[in-house]
């Protein structure tokens, strides 16, 4: 019979300072643990100290030399977390913050995000403290063509299978692929998030944005409500935060904020015109993290130093990075009539603020079942791969909306109690859970 805290003392005894992983454990621990002990099976094959340990890490030196002539030393990483359902499937994050710990995180909860698109993909995640911000194109291609001619040893279309995520787009990710390409001398879908000339898919950088709508709709109809008319504050301003925008604009909803590390921008006209989006992209393809130059550009407000979260709204969507939105803040929030709060970064709420917004039955979305678009969509470039084929974006729209539809599904079948309330927290998690767990018993690990 497996105890919540002496299972997490002996997970922070292996995991030493390492919160955000420890962070993420829990919440999936004390969601599944009575799932756990009421199956007898899963205790006897160890299934929650299996299921916390990745398969494997690698890390490794990633030398390369900047414009000056200098070298420059860099850390990466690949961390396998768990492939019972398939090749593993992460993204690669380039930043200057980046630890083992977060990866471990981001492996972590990729596992149960893939679990519940119920395509076959496993969980991982890698990348590298390298910060592309004021590099120049150059400097970016030498360091990319050093990663990968490191991180090629241990991935494959059928063994791990790596995409973008922060600080790694179409650029990085077309740099990357052409060093594979040129080592190992083969065209595969190794990579996803490539570009359309050479294996990408439509709707791909999107399909973030466009999937949280999608679980935010059917969160709503539940509700007998609709996005229509709903005023949205999100943050961040990268392909999440730009794919989220277009498709909440596209169903009727008004977003009015966007945000930097300098600040967040209030447009109260709303941020729903193409030309508005366009100038998303190029703040984003200028490696400069600032939001400032879109306000003086439109007549919008710039508040420096703050985050959206104090914007009176109907929803909120955190689209930059974990932890992002504090107990603080969402206690702002609720008490400016905010009804849902829908994660669309990567445990873009702290701890305490999960709680917070769970307690006050306010409608909360996971970002494993509510960003779970990006990687569907993924999964489907994988495919789409290895069938030789192109799907225009009408059907890989479809296909990834079908996907969130039954995500959400997934979530209130798992979440819903007795109140009637569905906490989409434990919903999500036991459904990935069950998922990946029957598949370690029966192949026997």
């Amino acid at each position: 019979m497996y105890k919540l805290e002496s299972f997490m003392a002996e997970l922070e005894k292996r995991n030493p300072a390492q919160p955000e992983f420890l962070q993420a454990a829990r919440e999936v621990i004390e969601s599944v643990i009575d799932v756990t002990n009421e199956n007898p099976i899963y205790e006897k094959y160890k299934i929650l100290e299996r299921i916390t340990e990745p398969d494997r890490v690698f890390a490794f030196r990633v030398e390369w030399e900047d414009d000056h002539g200098d070298i420059q030393v860099n850390r990466g990483y690949r961390v396998q977390f768990n492939n019972a359902l398939g090749p593993y499937k992460g993204g690669l994050r380039f930043h200057s913050s980046l630890s083992l710990g977060t990866l471990k995180f981001l492996g972590f909860e990729q596992t149960f995000k893939n679990s519940l698109t119920t395509l076959p993909m496993g969980g991982g995640k890698g990348g590298s403290d390298f910060n592309p911000r004021g590099k120049s194109d150059a400097e970016i291609l030498r360091f990319c063509r050093s990663f990968m001619t490191e991180l090629e040893k241990y991935i494959g279309p059928n063994t791990d299978v790596p995409a973008g995520d922060m600080g790694v787009g179409l650029r990085e990710i077309g740099y990357l692929y052409g060093q594979y390409k040129r080592i190992r001398n083969e065209n595969t879908g190794v990579l996803t998030g490539k570009g359309l000339s050479f294996g990408g898919s439509l709707i791909r950088p999107e399909a973030t944005g466009f999937g949280a709508m999608y679980f935010a709709s059917q969160m709503l109809a539940r509700n007998n409500d609709t996005i229509k008319g709903k005023r949205i504050a999100i943050s961040g301003f990268g392909n999440v935060a730009w794919g989220a925008v277009m498709k909440a604009s596209e169903l009727g909803a008004k977003v009015v904020t966007i945000s930097g590390p300098d600040g967040y921008i209030l447009d109260e006209e709303g941020i729903g015109t193409p030309e508005k989006w366009a100038f998303m992209t190029y703040l984003r393809a200028s490696n400069n993290d600032v939001v400032e130059p879109y306000a003086k550009k439109f007549g919008a407000k710039f508040v420096p130093g703050r985050r959206p979260w104090e914007v009176p709204v109907d929803m909120a969507f955190p689209c930059a990075i974990q932890n992002e939105l504090s107990l603080e803040d969402a206690k702002t929030l609720v008490a400016n009539g905010a009804k849902y709060v829908i994660e669309t970064s990567n445990m873009g709420c702290a701890a305490d603020a999960t709680t917070f917004l769970i307690e006050k039955k306010i409608n909360y979305a996971p970002g494993k079942a509510a960003n779970a678009g990006g990687v569907a969509v993924s999964g489907l470039e994988m495919s789409q791969n290895a069938m030789h084929i192109s799907w225009s974006a009408e059907e890989v729209d479809a296909k990834l909306h079908a996907i969130m539809v039954n995500i959400h599904e997934s979530c209130v079948k798992e979440g819903t109690q007795e109140d009637g309330y569905i906490n989409y927290l434990k919903g999500a998690n036991i459904a990935g859970f069950r998922k990946v767990a029957d598949a370690m018993v029966l192949m026997g690990y």
